[in-house]
């Protein structure tokens, strides 16, 4: 068993990494942003956004609640940056 030294080395390290690729997806998200204003596209796609929250759950596996509650308030700040730039 890991001392709790250990695993919270390992939840810095794998902070570190999250936080990366949320940087990467609010990029994104600005980029969606931008077409939708070009393109006179609404901000809210209740479609697209069920069938992420429906595939995270599911790839979540025992934690799937979790991962769909995560991704809900993921795309929330997606949504509030992109309604920020427009």
């Amino acid at each position: 068993m890991k001392d709790l030294t250990e695993i919270r080395a390992e939840i810095d390290s794998i902070d570190n990494e999250l936080i990366a690729l949320f940087k990467r997806r609010m990029d994104c998200s600005r980029a969606v942003a931008e077409y939708k204003m070009a393109n006179n596209i609404p901000i809210l796609n209740a479609g697209r956004e069920e069938e992420i929250l429906n595939s995270v759950e599911q790839k979540g596996g025992e934690y799937g609640e979790y991962a769909r509650e995560l991704y809900k308030k993921i795309m929330e700040l997606s949504r509030d940056l992109q309604e920020k730039m427009m």
